[in-house]
């Protein structure tokens, strides 16, 4: 298939093109209840070919490109048609001339995995009795699930030379949690890992069986006001994605956002826990084929690397390192007991909990959350937090216990000070 692309690409006169091949092994199990209702395997090839076009627009030099999904039953005209077709659009696309990565045929890095010790079924197996063994109650109870564990090999070639590819593992999933009494409610969970990693798996389900109880349970609003917040879980990823995204080159070219190595991230005054972040290299090569290391992102609170692609990088004259998804992050200094302390608001589950990348503003409607006014918790619900990070930062606690999720290693907890909640 390779072959046929770069002979649609030879027939147009295009020379200059990135490839990507991903090559998918799958088994597939779809649960109601503990029942199997589905399984499946599957074996998929997808192919994106991006095609550049270089021109001149008033005297400057301008490089287009464009992107299109080839398929393995398209004929040799079908794929031409495609390439001629995407080469046209990529003449409408004026972004400033930029370089793309140079490099040489190398040998295929398979990544480390326990998921890669036995078949793909043997994983599925494993982990879907990881999933349901804490499922012992009555009336809570995951209602449906679905479990993939893939093996993928991805090949990236280009016209400068660069000819790469990996194997990796992932096994992935979601499920529902339902507590039929007093009231009937759900609590929605998704789940990635790159291992055989059954406890961390049996610890989610355990949590969210105990968390869509204490919804079941929960019928107080809390009163509107500030708060000391807790957050735990994905949400402490969801607030330190911030750093990921305004330290991408592809924020700072157009100024939306203002990072420069060598700047207090945190600003003056922190009274908390100064940020130590670092950019975590989940696969060998960019989709580009640039490759990635780890890096450090922030230290004590100061920026020391920017990344990004090789557009956004030749436009700001760094090196292109590549776009990263993952960080990294040390244990606190406080325990997540010790973090529970005087008056808090401890939020479990949001119906949805999002950060804002331009403006650092964070905001989540409650579903669940536990209430200390120093003495008594309580289960509530309703409300939303709205806070902002530029805020919030100077005064962080993490906790000293850990968790490790698909793109985020650090703290289980992270207390916020002095957020608004709007509530009863």
């Amino acid at each position: 298939m390779i072959n046929r692309i770069l002979s649609a690409l030879k027939q147009n006169n295009i020379s200059t093109y990135l490839i990507n091949e991903d090559i998918q092994e799958s088994v597939e199990v779809f649960f109601i209840k503990k029942h199997l209702d589905m399984r499946r395997e599957k074996e998929v090839h997808h192919y994106t070919l991006t095609v550049y076009k270089d021109f001149e627009k008033e005297g400057t030099k301008m490089r287009g490109s464009s992107t299109v999904g080839i398929y393995a039953g398209m004929t040799d005209e079908e794929i031409a048609a495609t390439v001629k077709d995407a080469y046209f659009a990529a003449s409408f696309v004026n972004n400033l001339y930029y370089e793309l990565p140079s490099g040489k045929k190398e040998d295929c890095v398979i990544l480390d995995s326990s998921l890669a010790s036995g078949t793909l079924a043997d994983a599925a197996g494993t982990m879907t009795e990881a999933l349901f063994a804490e499922d012992t109650f009555e009336d809570t109870f995951i209602n449906s699930a679905e479990l993939f564990v893939e093996k993928t090999v991805n090949r990236i070639i280009n016209s400068n030379g660069v000819n790469v590819s990996y194997e990796k593992y992932l096994v992935k999933g979601e499920y529902v949690v339902q507590c039929v009494t007093p009231q009937d409610v759900e609590t929605y969970q998704d789940f990635a890992y790159e291992n055989l990693d059954t406890q961390s798996l049996k610890d989610k389900v355990k949590q969210t069986l105990e968390i869509t109880k204490a919804r079941a349970q929960a019928t107080t609003t809390p009163a509107a006001g500030e708060y000391t917040v807790i957050l735990s879980g994905k949400h402490v990823g969801v607030i330190c994605e911030y750093y990921l995204s305004h330290a991408n080159t592809s924020m700072i070219y157009p100024k939306y956002s203002n990072y420069a190595i060598g700047n207090n991230i945190q600003g003056q005054d922190v009274t908390g826990e100064l940020l130590n972040i670092t950019l975590k290299a989940k696969a060998p090569y960019s989709n580009e084929g640039i490759p990635m290391i780890d890096r450090p992102l922030i230290t004590d609170g100061v920026l020391q690397n920017i990344y990004g692609n090789s557009r956004f990088a030749y436009y700001l004259g760094i090196e292109p390192t590549g776009d990263y998804r993952s960080i990294a992050l040390p244990s606190g200094t406080k325990t997540f007991e010790e973090m529970k302390s005087g008056k808090y608001l401890y939020v479990l589950n949001f119906s949805d909990f999002q950060m804002d990348d331009f403006s650092g503003h964070f905001a989540g409607e409650i579903r669940l959350a536990l209430l200390c006014d120093g003495e008594n918790v309580i289960p509530v619900t309703g409300g939303s937090i709205n806070g902002n990070l530029l805020e919030a930062q100077k005064n962080l606690t993490f906790s000293k216990e850990m968790q490790k999720e698909i793109d985020f290693e650090g703290p289980y907890a992270v207390r916020l000070e002095n957020v608004s909640v709007a509530g009863a």
